[in-house]
């Protein structure tokens, strides 16, 4: 444990020009006086760590020391590999940085853990766009995706409605969700976060201003609850159903999941036949048609009763192509 404490100590200072006792012992969830002990450690065994003195002191290296990834495990070795997605690296026009990086890192290995790359993109492949759909890189997503990565204020034009918006964003980060690029970004000016789609840019540009951002801005967490935002605010009405055991096995594969799952923990005893009521948000009546019509006669339609009406057409139509001998 201690020596993995020790070797992740040296990365960090190696990655930065100095590091302050409290921001080490955070980052390697220990207290600071561990941190004065691991430094002293490190000295001791050969590593040049040196303690700058004073309110603004802090640890860093010297003599441009660097040490070799020597330490990597096979398993840890091509997990690193497995840490870029091709696709997605590539559609931000970053795919010749990352071939760059994957060289040094393959260069930085011990022999025995060099074919990590191979063995890894031969066992791991990540296709993120949707089946039956043509992956479109959006034409301003390189340069979205460079003033991500240089923390540099932008002036985006974005199609809203029937009209163009222009807004000056900080932008925070990027997600690849089903094969559609987002942007989530803070709102200059206003400090509130957004979401955005990329491919609904028709302008982007950077200027010289950096912002500063929030160390505490968390984009997966910020991504998660507003996607949960995203899915509820959709669901706008109400539908009971009558649900037989195997329509309710199938109903978080055909409406919103985690709606489906909460909805059918709260239905009431099955009857007689095993089959139970819930009442479950949908996005629209005409979006529910089409989506229970998947279940056919697994679910029936109590409320409302012009959703009942339209399966009951449905019903009608089926039975006059199904009923009789005319259509073969």
């Amino acid at each position: 444990m201690r020596a993995a404490r020790l070797i992740k100590m040296v990365l960090l200072l190696q990655s930065r020009p100095s590091m302050t006792a409290a921001e080490l012992a955070r980052e390697l969830e220990v207290s600071e006086r561990t941190v004065t002990r691991d430094a002293q450690a490190l000295s001791e065994a050969g590593v040049p760590v040196y303690a700058d003195r004073g309110r603004a002191g802090g640890y860093r290296l010297i003599g441009g020391y660097r040490t070799r990834l020597t330490g990597l495990h096979r398993s840890e070795a091509e997990a690193l590999f497995l840490s870029g997605v091709p696709g997605a690296l590539r559609e931000m026009g970053l795919d010749d940085a990352a071939s760059a990086a994957r060289l040094k890192v393959s260069a930085a290995l011990l022999p025995s853990l060099r074919d990590a790359s191979r063995t890894a993109s031969q066992r791991f492949h990540l296709d993120a766009p949707n089946w039956f759909k043509e992956p479109e890189t959006p034409a301003l997503l390189p340069a979205v995706a460079e003033a991500v990565w240089d923390d540099r204020r932008v002036v985006a034009v974005y199609r809203r409605g029937e009209g163009e918006v222009r807004r000056e964003l900080e932008p925070y980060g990027l997600v690849l969700k089903a094969g559609v690029w987002y942007l989530c970004a803070r709102v200059a000016g206003h400090g509130t976060y957004r979401v955005y789609r990329i491919d609904r840019f028709t302008a982007v540009e950077a200027g010289e201003e950096r912002f500063e951002r929030d160390e505490e801005f968390d984009l997966p967490a910020f991504w998660e609850e507003r996607a949960e935002q995203f899915a509820r605010s959709l669901l706008r009405a109400e539908v009971v159903l009558r649900l037989s055991p195997d329509g309710a096995r199938r109903l978080p594969y055909v409406l919103d999941p985690p709606s489906a799952r909460e909805a059918l923990a709260q239905a009431g005893a099955p009857d007689g036949d095993g089959w139970v009521c819930v009442t479950v948000p949908v996005e629209s009546e005409e979006v529910a048609h089409s989506q229970l019509a998947s279940l056919g006669p697994e679910a029936e339609v109590v409320a409302p009763d012009s959703l009942r009406a339209r399966f009951t057409a449905d019903a009608r139509r089926l039975a006059a192509l199904y009923g009789t001998e005319q259509a073969r």
